[in-house]
């Protein structure tokens, strides 16, 4: 595992992780195993569902339930940091430098984990967005 990415584990791991939990009635919820997006590993029990609440517009919380590995609990756990306090239309525009330059690597499997978060966050967004306009 990567230097910087350890290192934002353990802190975790000392500080709790503080974005982990469901939200009960979330306005939006996307799975990764079901959406085929491989962020956890390749495990049969790894899974990631995201919670997110919206209220006007802002993305008001995020949280997360999964069974992962160290890499991709430092990748939700930013993305969570990011995208909360966010309109709509900020979050769409989070990218894989932001979490780069947080997370401080951007190398080996941080990539594709970061590319996994930015994708499941911009099809649950575009899933709200069309149930929106219905």
């Amino acid at each position: 595992m990567d230097e910087s990415v350890s290192a934002l584990y353990r802190k975790l791991m000392q500080e709790g992780f503080k974005n982990a939990g469901a939200i009960e009635k979330p306005t939006m919820f996307i799975d990764s195993k079901a959406e085929g997006v491989s962020i956890c590993g390749q495990g049969k029990t790894d899974f990631m569902n995201i919670y997110i609440q919206v209220d006007d517009r802002t993305i008001t919380d995020v949280k997360y339930l999964c069974s992962c590995d160290p890499t991709a609990n430092v990748v939700i756990e930013t993305l969570c940091n990011l995208a909360r306090g966010l309109t709509i239309e900020k979050a769409k525009d989070i990218n894989k430098d932001q979490f780069y330059e947080i997370i401080g690597s951007s190398h080996g499997p941080i990539r594709q984990k970061v590319w996994g978060a930015i994708e499941l966050l911009n099809r649950v967004i575009k899933r709200y967005e069309v149930k929106m306009a219905a």
